[in-house]
């Protein structure tokens, strides 16, 4: 059992990104377009990123959620027109999504949006701080990935 000291910090450590979590999530909506979800951007980032089409499931593997959920994330992103989702030719049983002309669009708009919000805390906390950060962060984000 782990003593009480390491539990401590293990709490403070989730609460910190828990709290982090939300906050972040508070100043995207309101720096969004309007009608652009966290989700939307997430999945249209993922996309234009990758330049390459990518299967519901796929997707829902990436973002750790549901297919279910991952299935309204893009119906709603291909009812605005900024995903296409197309039949996939090799199984019949799957589709393919890949970001549209006006999705990529939408992508650069809200990067345009978020992108000061971002360069700000970077600059606040300072380039030397968060690099030393992200190396932590990845490894929590590679060990709770390989355990859910």
């Amino acid at each position: 059992m782990a003593d009480s000291a390491s539990t401590a910090l293990a709490v403070t450590l989730f609460s910190e990104i828990l709290t982090n979590e939300q906050l972040i999530r508070n100043r995207l909506s309101k720096v969004l377009p309007k009608g652009m979800e966290i989700s939307h951007f997430s999945v249209l980032n993922q996309l234009a990123r990758t330049a390459e089409e990518r299967s519901p499931a796929q997707l829902a593997k990436s973002f750790h959620v549901t297919r279910g959920a991952m299935t309204n994330t893009l119906n709603k992103l291909e009812w605005s027109g900024y995903v296409h989702i197309r039949p996939d030719w090799d199984d019949a049983r799957s589709k393919r999504v890949a970001i549209s002309p006006a999705g990529r669009a939408a992508h650069n708009v809200a990067l345009e949006a978020i992108t000061p919000l971002f360069s700000e805390v970077v600059s606040e906390l300072g380039e030397a701080n968060v690099r030393a950060t992200l190396p932590v962060m990845r490894e929590l984000r590679a060990k709770l990935g390989r355990e859910g």
